[in-house]
């Protein structure tokens, strides 16, 4: 009988102590949107630039749309590092130096809850200061490449 009841205990906090992640109330955080240019394409971003910004990415969300992602602007030029930690869709990464030019372009696999352990880390290359989040294969289908500058667009 007590090991029965020791036993129902434990179900039960696995039944109610772990909620799947649709049930998890998740406080997104805000982030303003420009549009940027990468030669002839425009592209939509949200501008990451404080640190809680920077931490939550584009973390709990099932898809990005086309010619949208997310840019993170740091103050200083460094080595950057990104990880997929709660991120549900690939992404591909350019690293942007101080001078706006793409410096490396990566490809990123997405995570899920289940994962033990940590997430894989994507360093850049070289320092960077800005870091272009997008879906993944999107720089190869459109063809930027390293070498390549954007610039904020007036639209």
């Amino acid at each position: 009988m007590v090991l029965r009841l020791n036993w129902l205990v434990v179900l039960s906090l696995f039944a109610g102590g772990f909620a799947p992640a649709s049930d998890q109330k998740i406080t997104p955080v805000k982030f303003s949107t420009q549009i940027i240019r990468i030669g002839q394409k425009k592209i939509t971003v949200e501008i990451a630039e404080t640190p809680e910004q920077h931490q939550y990415g584009l973390m709990h969300r099932n898809t990005l749309p086309a010619d949208q992602g997310m840019l993170f602007v740091f103050k200083n030029q460094q080595t950057l590092s990104f990880w997929m930690k709660n991120t549900f869709i690939d992404l591909a990464i350019a690293y942007i130096d101080k001078n706006k030019k793409i410096i490396d372009i990566q490809e990123m696999k997405a995570t899920n809850q289940m994962m033990v352990g940590e997430p894989p880390s994507y360093p850049s290359q070289k320092p960077a200061q800005y870091a272009l989040e997008m879906n993944k294969g999107w720089f190869a289908k459109n063809k930027i490449t390293k070498g390549q500058k954007f610039s904020f667009s007036n639209k």
